[in-house]
């Protein structure tokens, strides 16, 4: 084709696009498209599965009789159109969850029609959003969620929990916060950890929990083995859950942090020598498993442990799931209900706990509904206490060294000092062999002393660093009583 049969091809498909559809940037410098009208934008660039621009780009010119174009003039128009993109305000593009205009939030259905629901601060509306408000993502990720059902008057609830076997209505209060807390775009929730003896049906409420979030199509999977895959499925998704942990290696406990929490990760673009590829993520997170041995602190600050019972009465997985797909509908209804009812309610926003957000969220649950979600939430952080020290030697012998010190007085050493007498302390008078992983250099002990720091101060001991004229030290204190804990009880 001569390069003027080129011409007119590539300015009919640029004009065509510009007509029928906004294109923006986000942050990062992707440019996507977006359909007039419907809410879900693709990045130009994208050749995934679930549909790709240039594939409805090719589709709307065949259908409106404009002829079928080939590869040359759709790069070219392309390209074009990025240029001319980069050039226009930037807007973020969001997945399942994003925060609205006038303190709203937004729920993608995941519907070809861009349905979605509206949470506002007086109730919740099935709408389509406005293009300029709210861009979805979709990803093989995203599956489709039932219309959910109005006035349920908490109907959904009572038949969730009827589903699930939760052992105590603590950790059905806990259980409700999280899904609330997952329908919030930017507070991060702690991931529950569902545990319970075999049979309990881990993987069929960890399910269970997902679907309500993801639709149908959510399900588990295994932890993968590598850090990129794992952020890979983190960032293409909204809930990620992980069944039958057994171990949880130092990498991906701290991986696991970030992912609650919130992280960035940086890679090569491909075939490209100095640009890159910015990948955010912070996602609400849920595990399954009997035990995953020791954990680390930092991560126990994360989790929500929420314990599971063996069901009296089996039933079968067609019949569970059939009655479960059934009610969802009714279960999503009641609780966007209940999301409302909580962001309307007052509390005061706890100052002790590290994860604020969704300790204030506790608050407000039970302000509105009297659930006791913050002190189920207290005595669940008490209990990964109790694991991490039971797991830990060395927080167990500073404990131990703790308890000889009077109650308002400070102890100053070095680490070096610190890691002698703690040394001896454990090996007592029968100089029994120090475990694997116990600290060899002072640099060590300190690095895991600054882990164990919240544990330790949950216990009544603080740890603390300073320096004096001479050298660092490492300072150990037990906070002397204040005047409730001493005046007598009568």
């Amino acid at each position: 084709m001569s390069e003027d049969e080129k011409n007119p091809a590539r300015q009919v498909i640029t004009d065509y696009a510009q007509e029928h559809f906004r294109y923006f940037r986000t942050v990062d410098g992707t440019v996507y498209a977006q359909k007039n009208g419907h809410p879900v934008a693709r990045p130009i660039r994208s050749q995934g599965t679930t549909g790709s621009h240039r594939q409805e780009l090719m589709v709307g010119l065949f259908r409106d009789g404009l002829g079928v174009f080939n590869g040359t003039a759709l790069k070219e128009a392309l390209d074009l159109i990025e240029a001319l993109a980069l050039t226009e305000d930037v807007q973020p593009t969001h997945i399942r969850v994003a925060p609205g205009f006038d303190g709203a939030t937004w729920l993608d259905l995941g519907r070809d029609d861009g349905k979605s629901v509206r949470i506002h601060p007086t109730g919740w509306d099935i709408l389509t959003p406005d293009p300029r408000e709210v861009c979805w993502r979709r990803t093989q990720l995203t599956g489709e969620m039932p219309l959910p059902v109005k006035d349920t008057d908490g109907k959904g609830i009572d038949l969730l929990m009827r589903l699930c076997n939760f052992a105590s209505a603590q950790g059905e209060s806990l259980a409700l916060a999280w899904l609330v807390g997952c329908l919030g775009p930017s507070a991060p929730v702690p991931a529950p950890f569902l545990t319970g003896p075999q049979g309990a049906g881990k993987s069929t409420a960890g399910r269970m929990l997902v679907r309500i979030i993801e639709g149908m199509s959510g399900d588990l999977r295994r932890a993968p083995k590598d850090e990129e895959n794992l952020i890979t499925a983190v960032a293409a998704g909204w809930v990620t859950a992980l069944d039958n942990l057994s171990h949880l290696s130092p990498d991906l406990s701290d991986l696991m942090c970030c992912i609650v929490t919130g992280a960035e990760t940086i890679k090569r673009a491909l075939f490209t020598d100095g640009d890159v590829v910015r990948s955010r993520y912070r996602r609400p997170l849920l595990l399954t498993g009997i035990d995953v041995g020791v954990i680390r602190p930092d991560l126990a600050e994360r989790l929500l442990p929420l314990r599971l019972e063996r069901p009296r009465v089996r039933r079968t997985e067609a019949e569970l799931w059939a009655e479960f797909e059934e009610v969802l509908p009714v279960i999503l209804g009641s609780l966007l209900d209940l999301t409302v009812k909580v962001r309307a309610t007052d509390a005061d926003i706890p100052t002790d706990l590290r994860m604020a957000d969704f300790a204030h969220l506790c608050a407000q649950l039970d302000a509105a509904t009297s659930l006791g979600a913050l002190d189920a939430y207290r005595t669940s952080l008490d209990d990964l206490n109790d694991d991490v020290i039971e797991g830990d030697l060395l927080a167990q012998t500073v404990l131990k060294h703790a308890e000889g010190i009077d109650p308002g007085t400070a102890v100053r050493m070095t680490s070096a000092e610190w890691l002698h007498g703690l040394t001896q302390l454990y090996g007592g008078e029968d100089f029994r062999p120090l475990p694997k992983g116990w600290p060899t250099t002072g640099k060590v002990l300190s690095d895991r002393l600054k882990r164990l720091q919240p544990v330790l101060a949950a216990r009544g001991v603080v740890v603390d660093w300073g320096r004096n004229k001479t050298a660092r030290y490492i300072e150990l204190t037990r906070p002397a009583p204040s005047a409730d804990e001493q005046s007598p009880m009568f």
